[in-house]
């Protein structure tokens, strides 16, 4: 990052760190979940990494409506601001709208600091002219008869977002998935043994897959995670099925050795082969498999309150860009399914295009149109509860025969999955 020739005052490593962090975000160069755990965040104290992640989630979260208010404020409502200006100004509103404890002169001060040390002291001026007129300043509240344009101002959503999960899922749980990406995550509560260390720490719609993929095919021998990386569902699926051999795959190197280093420190996970393999590309191997979960990658925007990003890099005409690879990853799959093996196909998106109808055209192909077939998911999630997992029912996540949890209406991220076996 270019510093500024006139010397700035000393600015708090936990703002300089979220203003390094938004600024690579900005560009491109990587998303926030990996920044916050990069080694140079690891260098802060734990005071300072806390108010740096809170910083960097909360300003991304809110960057929408955040924009929009600094754009009221400008000369000119087209004016486009050099990055780091917008940066500084975002990182500084933020605080004064949404953070209680920080003082406002700290807010602004350090954002009109920021603005220097991004190299734009010229525009120091105009950040503390427009976050002074901010004190004090109230968020909107919610009107009784609130369209989706509103909806996307107030919660800082693309209004084009909310316009299709008002059309997918209702007015009243568009909203509850809108409000829960504007908060930090929830802790896990939905299963009785989240305390259990031999488990992994890992979001309620991850873990309700993997169970559910255990807990449909109870004494395989055979199983493969296609798409494994971080590894959470891997160990749920190891812990649950101590007698199989698992193979763990993922495209990504990088993630697969993360993965390896996470798995080290189970004592459940010796049966458990790691490999590095494209899901997408056709099988050179012969081997079948009893069970396979195809967690495939996907737009994400069941996640949008852990990678708040996403809403800003998405466009409507994005949906598509996935899509091709998952069915790819659901052919491939399905062609090494053994005969009676049982498949999850699942992601953490909300939209149709990645899930119910990528399913749909696959299993329509004269190659599994006869030999596949979809099986209801409600009796699993029944088994479930009936054993004692659940701490309670899970009440509306069945559509058709596919899970389908949302955030803030359900417990955890958004999931989708389905569930098939192969007959012939």
């Amino acid at each position: 990052m270019p510093k500024s020739p006139i010397k700035s005052k000393p600015i708090a490593p936990a703002r300089i760190a979220a203003f390094d962090i938004l600024s690579q975000v900005a560009a491109g160069n990587g998303n926030s979940d990996d920044l916050l755990y990069s080694a140079a965040t690891a260098k802060l104290s734990s005071e300072d990494r806390n108010l740096a992640t809170a910083l960097v989630l909360g300003t991304l979260r809110w960057q929408i409506a955040l924009d929009a208010r600094i754009q009221s404020q400008l000369q000119r409502p087209d004016q486009r601001l050099a990055e780091p200006v917008a940066i500084a100004l975002r990182l500084g509103a933020f605080q004064l709208l949404h953070l209680d404890r920080i003082p406002p002169h700290a807010a602004i001060n350090e954002s009109v600091e920021l603005t220097r040390f991004g190299g734009h002291p010229h525009a120091a001026g105009m950040v503390n002219a427009i976050l002074r007129k901010l004190i004090g300043a109230k968020l909107p509240g919610q009107s009784i008869h609130e369209n989706a344009a509103a909806i996307a101002r107030r919660l800082a959503h693309p209004q084009w977002m909310v316009e299709r999960w008002i059309s997918q899922y209702g007015r009243a749980d568009a909203i509850k998935i809108c409000e829960a990406d504007q908060v930090e995550p929830a802790e896990p509560v939905l299963f009785n043994d989240s305390s259990d260390t031999n488990l992994p720490r890992i979001d309620d719609g991850s873990r309700l897959v993997a169970e559910l993929a255990a807990a449909a095919a109870p004494q395989v021998r055979l199983v493969w995670d296609a798409c494994a990386a971080p590894g959470g569902k891997t160990l749920i699926l190891a812990h649950r099925l101590p007698q199989a051999e698992i193979l763990a795959t993922d495209v990504s190197s990088r993630r697969l050795a993360a993965m390896r280093t996470r798995l080290a420190s189970y004592s459940y996970t010796a049966k458990i082969q790691m490999e590095v393999v494209d899901a997408s590309a056709p099988a050179d191997s012969k081997q079948h498999f009893d069970l396979i979960l195809a967690d495939v990658p996907c737009s994400g925007t069941g996640t949008l309150a852990r990678n708040p990003e996403i809403r800003l890099r998405l466009e409507p005409d994005g949906l598509i860009r996935h899509v091709g690879r998952q069915r790819k990853i659901l052919r491939s799959a399905l062609s090494r399914l053994a005969l009676g093996g049982r498949l999850i196909y699942s992601t953490c998106s909300l939209e149709s295009e990645e899930c119910e109808q990528v399913v749909e055209a696959v299993l329509a192909e004269p190659e599994f149109a006869s030999c596949v077939r979809l099986l209801p998911l409600a009796p699993w999630i029944d088994s479930l509860s009936a054993g004692g997992l659940l701490k309670k029912p899970l009440n509306g996540v069945v559509r058709g025969n596919a899970l389908r949890t949302l955030p803030g209406v359900h417990s955890g991220d958004g999931f989708f999955a389905a569930l098939m076996e192969r007959i012939c």
